[in-house]
């Protein structure tokens, strides 16, 4: 590794450190990141465990599906919300302004936030994934070594509708932080979590297979049903996200520079 690469992963590492330091110091912080998730599972879980108790085997099959759609969702929804809101952390606290009078880019304050998102994601979503394996016997790592390219799907779609969501907030200001949260629950009813692509009205349907979420979804149902790998949507999601990643990056591109010329970099926390 060359001096330029070494100073741009301390420079990473710095920014991600500035945030853990604040998990280390406040528990209350860490118990928030696995408390939605764990209650999500919880109520999901009772509702699949009665579904699978009425004796059918269709309905033994769709509680799977059920918790199964609900992890899922869960990786994509804390991907998109830790980047976000790590973002938001900084405006919060008035330190964006500061951050840039230091040596860093923007391509590093993106992979800083990647990593916190990852992370952030990882300690609210294995906590559920744990409570449903213990409280149901649903073992979501039974899927095999094709889970990879499931998780990776979802996390690559939520950065990039984060890096939409925080190019808006540098646009509009604190008037958009709303959309940290909101945005992602307005695509979950095209992203087919909980039901097939087919269920929705046609004109809705090319709509849907435009989201990455929709054939990740599509492929868990195909693998946990009749345990067929569908690697068109597999390559379908990841092409998709390839597209989406791209418009994302490109937005928050243009946002950053010209937020960076009108000074809102130091006055959008106010």
């Amino acid at each position: 590794m060359n001096a330029a690469a070494r100073l741009s992963a301390r420079r990473i590492w710095g920014l991600m450190y500035r945030h853990l330091a604040l998990f280390r110091r406040s528990w209350p912080r860490l118990l928030e990141l696995a408390y939605w998730p764990t209650l999500q599972m919880c109520i999901w879980g009772f509702t699949a465990r009665y579904l699978a108790s009425r004796g059918s085997g269709t309905l033994a099959i769709a509680a799977g599906l059920l918790l199964g759609g609900v992890l899922l969702w869960e990786i994509t929804l804390r991907s998109q919300m830790g980047f976000a809101i790590s973002f938001l952390e900084e405006l919060w606290s008035r330190n964006l302004g500061h951050v840039f009078v230091s040596p860093l880019r923007p391509w590093e304050l993106v992979a800083a936030l990647i990593g916190m998102a990852a992370i952030r994601m990882a300690a609210g979503v294995l906590p559920a994934i744990l409570l449903a394996w213990a409280l149901y016997g649903f073992n979501l790592f039974a899927a095999g070594p094709v889970l990879v390219l499931f998780f990776a799907n979802l996390m690559l779609m939520g950065w990039a509708v984060a890096l939409g969501v925080v190019a808006l907030i540098l646009r509009h200001g604190a008037g958009a932080e709303a959309l940290a949260w909101s945005v992602l629950f307005g695509l979950a009813p095209l992203s087919a979590i909980y039901y097939p692509v087919a269920s929705l009205p046609g004109w809705l349907q090319p709509v849907a297979l435009l989201l990455p979420s929709a054939h990740v979804f599509e492929g868990m149902r195909a693998l946990l049903g009749p345990g067929v790998i569908a690697w068109r949507h597999l390559a379908a999601a990841a092409g998709l996200n390839l597209v989406w990643l791209a418009a994302g990056a490109a937005l928050f591109a243009a946002q950053f520079r010209a937020a960076r010329r009108s000074g809102a970099l130091l006055s959008i926390g106010e």
